[in-house]
């Protein structure tokens, strides 16, 4: 007899029909699992036949052969042993094919027959509402990860036995639901900081607000002890809140990588990634022998915060160029490509040498020789990629003293909220929605100059000896400045602010 139970994988953050069927027919009794099955499927085999028989279903000497469809993409995981059990189950008769129509299924098994936990769950149950699914079963301890999808009936399965009995309706469950406002959210530090926490480093926090507003990469360089990254830790505080579709696009990737659970099943605030100088490749931008998502695309929609830049792996620091113009990770690999999305704000933080005092020949005793061998430990194309650099001095002790109340994050957000919504109604008609994503071709559209703002820009592009890719982002950086004024226009002192965000790296990496 043959059946057919349906179940889903993941490619990247997005989900993919998987048909399981099951034919049952005389001959020798053999157990056989095809369709390009990784190690952890094919060990489905003793999994699943020993979960059926401690579960009270004995099968009989029949020749079993399973296939998961598609053929031509490799499977691999343990989620799909519930689907195969519910398909051989079928075969055998103990469930009617009809019940199972419109019905996807997910979920590991052990040999007593439970059911438990695995990863992805949110982006296979978003997948099965997007085809017109009725109801899922997943793990209990996925329940409320995948029930945050509305529009499709998610139930929380302990065991093979309570699914039997729930298809055969002999078993009432309830769908689970959860409303947004009861989602478990982050506790993190961050849920303290404050901009009004940072005393003084007024031209840093005008720097930020710009950033955030247009969600441009900034670098900070600064000798220790500056603020740098106090600064860099308050960054989402000025950002506005995510939108639903982006929480929950966030969301498939942390339930990807297994970091929701039936505690965290919604991330609702923009992430805050801050790895170790000592990271691998892999872990930054992705991969593993089944690839997954590194902190580049766990940073997405947020910021990815990279402090003491020049300590980390140089060919490390340079998988963030391609990202930082595409706002997407390609891992290719022999079974096939996968796709993450990457579009975060790079905040990155450095000292000027080795002991983070140069300029300050009383302080600094690197030779000339040093400090460049430390700076050239960024590359100029990594430096064309960063729209803002600026430098943090070292706070005074009148500022530090000083008891004038700083402002808060929420004064800042509302300035930054304003300015996004200016450039969400100006590029509606556009597939993107920042400044910072501004093509050469939207450029010529959205940033054009007067004539004083040209000839000032040309005299600055000379003097500096700036690439095109810098000319491009100076012209982005003055259009948020422009957006935080309300400006239609960019005016000369927009630009003017823009182009000594571009002065630094010309202060330390071409007089060093």
């Amino acid at each position: 007899m043959f059946s057919k139970a349906l179940s889903a994988a993941v490619n990247g953050i997005d989900g993919y029909i998987v048909s399981v069927e099951a034919d049952v027919s005389d001959g020798l009794p053999v157990f056989d699992l095809v369709g390009y099955l990784g190690s952890e499927v094919r060990e489905a085999r003793e999994r699943v036949r020993i979960s059926l028989k401690n579960s009270g279903y004995l099968l009989p000497a029949k020749r079993i052969t399973v296939n998961l469809s598609p053929a031509d993409l490799r499977k691999e995981g343990t989620a799909f042993d519930l689907p195969i059990a519910i398909a051989i189950l079928t075969a055998f008769g103990h469930i009617p094919q009809e019940n199972l129509l419109k019905t996807l299924f997910v979920g590991e098994m052990s040999l007593n027959g439970e059911i438990n936990k695995v990863n992805g769950v949110l982006p296979v149950v978003y997948t099965a509402y997007k085809l017109g699914f009725t109801r899922c079963l997943v793990p209990m301890d996925n329940v409320k990860e995948g029930a945050v999808v509305s529009g499709i009936d998610v139930y929380g399965v302990k065991n093979l036995r309570d699914a039997v009995k729930f298809l055969n309706n002999d078993l009432i469950l309830e769908p689970c639901y959860v409303r947004k406002e009861d989602i478990a959210t982050y506790e993190e530090e961050t849920d303290q900081l404050d901009f009004s926490d940072v005393t003084g480093q007024e031209l840093a926090k005008r720097a930020m607000e710009i950033a955030a507003c247009g969600m441009h990469n900034i670098l900070m360089v600064g000798p220790p002890g500056a603020g740098k990254t106090m600064l860099a830790k308050r960054i989402p505080t000025i950002m506005p809140e995510l939108s639903f579709e982006e929480s929950l696009e966030i969301s498939k990737i942390y339930s990807v990588t297994g970091m929701l659970n039936n505690n965290l099943s919604l991330i609702q605030k923009r992430p805050f990634r801050a790895p170790h100088h000592t990271i691998t490749s892999a872990a930054l931008a992705g991969g593993g022998r089944i690839p997954v998502p590194g902190e580049i695309s766990l940073a997405h929609l947020g910021v990815l915060f990279l402090d003491e830049l020049p300590e980390f792996n140089r060919n490390t620091i340079e998988i963030l160029r391609q990202p930082l113009e595409e706002n997407e990770v390609t891992i290719a690999r022999l079974q096939g490509t996968y796709r993450y999305p990457a579009d975060f704000m790079l905040v990155a933080a450095m000292n000027p040498c080795s002991c983070g005092h140069y300029p300050d020949r009383n302080k600094c005793n690197c030779s000339p020789n040093q400090v460049k061998r430390y700076l050239g430990k960024i590359s100029r194309p990594l430096l064309d990629r960063i729209d803002i650099c600026i430098e943090t001095l070292q706070v005074n002790y009148k500022e530090l003293n000083t008891h004038k109340p700083e402002e808060t994050s929420e004064s800042i957000r509302t300035r930054v909220k304003k300015a996004q919504d200016i450039q969400f109604n100006r590029y509606k008609e556009e597939n993107f929605y920042f400044n910072s994503q501004l093509t050469p071709k939207t450029i010529n559209k959205y940033c054009r100059l007067g004539s004083k703002e040209q000839k000032l820009l040309e005299k600055a592009f000379i003097k500096m000896n700036l690439s095109a890719r810098a000319y491009h982002r100076i012209l982005k950086v003055s259009r948020s400045i422009a957006d935080l004024e309300g400006s239609d226009d960019i005016k000369e002192n927009h630009l003017s602010e823009a182009i000594c965000y571009r002065s630094l790296d010309k202060k330390y990496w071409d007089e060093a």
